[in-house]
């Protein structure tokens, strides 16, 4: 089966009604992201991080898998399909999907703020006081801003393995995710799905810009290019 690698960003999730800070004015449902994605706004306000993400907690258990999400997950009766998402909601896998790696971590997953190595699943709220195994306070199991990215490694060697790369609702301005693309082999086939897409046709060899939302754009994609 062919490997195709599938990169996702938040203009996925945008079309099942789940927001991006990226938004023109570059707030967060009204609050500064380093207030509520770092550590030293969760140092500062702990409780208002946990708050912040247990409202996206619960706006992420009620949102449904939109066509887009439900369409790459057929697509594995036809190739070998690996999933590397910025996305910390799981629509891919309630849509099917079964190879996602979150790059970014996971709103349902929780984590101990002593031992990062002490993960747990998680549909109900945190909150200050709720403490892991090892009696430290427990977060939300997300990469923030300025810290490291566990699973970029493994991405990248998923990344490298692609016969083809398929790059849907990101803006390519996240970094270290954007320079996943650098890792492809030679003249592997790209197809960039973005209503905005912020990189061109001269970018990249074996450039194919689908400038749609994720919805339409990956039904395109399907009936236009994708043959197995």
């Amino acid at each position: 089966m062919q490997k195709i690698v599938v990169l996702t960003g938040a203009g996925i999730s945008a079309e099942s009604g789940i927001k991006t800070f990226r938004d023109a004015d570059g707030l967060w449902e009204g609050h500064d992201i380093m207030e509520v994605a770092s550590p030293q706004g969760f140092a500062n306000n702990p409780e208002l991080v946990l708050d912040f993400y247990n409202q996206r907690r619960k706006q992420s258990l009620v949102v449904k898998p939109n066509t887009a999400h439900i369409a790459l997950a057929d697509l594995e009766s036809k190739y070998n399909i690996a999933i590397i998402t910025q996305n910390v909601d799981n629509l891919h896998e309630r849509a099917g999907s079964s190879s996602v790696l979150h790059l970014h971590g996971e709103l349902l997953k929780s984590r101990s703020t002593k031992n990062s190595s002490l993960v747990y699943n998680c549909t109900k709220d945190i909150y200050l006081g709720d403490m892991c195994e090892q009696d430290s306070q427990l977060r939300p199991h997300i990469v923030w801003f300025g810290e490291d990215v566990p699973l970029l490694e493994k991405a990248i060697e998923i990344t490298s393995t692609a016969a083809v790369l398929i790059i849907i609702g990101t803006s390519m301005q996240v970094y270290p995710a954007a320079s996943l693309v650098n890792y492809i082999r030679p003249n592997t086939p790209i197809y960039f799905i973005d209503p905005k897409p912020a990189i061109n046709q001269h970018d990249f060899n074996n450039l194919t810009v689908i400038p749609e939302k994720a919805t339409l754009g990956v039904q395109l994609l399907i009936e236009n290019h994708l043959h197995g």
